[in-house]
């Protein structure tokens, strides 16, 4: 079955189980689609050490990720919806299992809604790096700023001041990357971009996950 299909598959899977008749409150947020991924794990063998694709919707409604990336062993694991916490809970799940050989992290955006200010969201990934960390002390993390969405404009600040506190705390940390993507998506006078955004102006277009690729592709680690 060839991988476009099996992506394809997974995102059904993910629907089925998020339409399920459990109750909300007798699970943490986003059990269900942790337990798709489980499904389909137990279907499909994930690759060996993949490059583990991890966070909230931004990963994974990447676009064309499999043939952005088919010269790459990768494995997409992202959360629509999900804050900082929402991965932290389920790195026994979606992260460690699968023994990834590098972390590509886009996590903090939704926590802009619910923080008081850029420290509290700072502090959630600043836990969820450590946690990351007290497992996988070597394995290479490249974490993606927080982008500027137009739908969140209200939080355009907050975004800009999360991402000085990141960057400041992982500059100096062995084998951690901070990759500005804040900054390359706004247009020519500073602005957000809706251009490069879905309908929705919150999600990305490929013209806006093309500046993603470029500045990732010089981290990624080859087979």
């Amino acid at each position: 079955m060839n991988r476009i299909f099996k992506s394809a598959l997974f995102g059904l899977s993910l629907l089925v189980f998020s339409n399920t008749t459990l109750k909300a409150q007798e699970h943490p947020p986003f059990w269900q689609d942790i337990q798709a991924i489980k499904q389909y794990d137990r279907i499909y063998e994930p690759p060996k050490n993949p490059i583990l694709f991890v966070g909230s919707s931004s990963i994974r409604l990447w676009v064309d990720f499999t043939k952005t990336f088919k010269d790459y062993t990768v494995l997409n694991r992202g959360i629509g919806g999900a804050v900082t916490a929402d991965i932290d809970r389920y790195l026994e799940d979606i992260v460690f299992p699968y023994q990834p050989k590098q972390i590509v992290l886009y996590v903090g955006e939704n926590d802009l809604l619910e923080a008081g200010d850029a420290e509290q969201v700072f502090k959630s990934i600043k836990k969820l790096y450590t946690d990351i960390r007290d497992r996988l002390p070597e394995v290479p993390i490249i974490y993606l700023a927080i982008k500027g969405s137009p739908s969140r404009a209200k939080e355009f600040n907050k975004a800009k001041e999360a991402n000085r506190w990141i960057n400041n705390y992982l500059k100096d940390k062995k084998n951690t990357i901070f990759v500005d993507v804040f900054m390359p998506m706004l247009d020519k006078n500073g602005e957000m971009n809706p251009s490069i955004f879905k309908a929705d102006q919150l999600h990305m277009n490929a013209s806006g996950y093309a500046i993603w690729n470029k500045l990732l592709f010089p981290h990624l680690l080859k087979d």
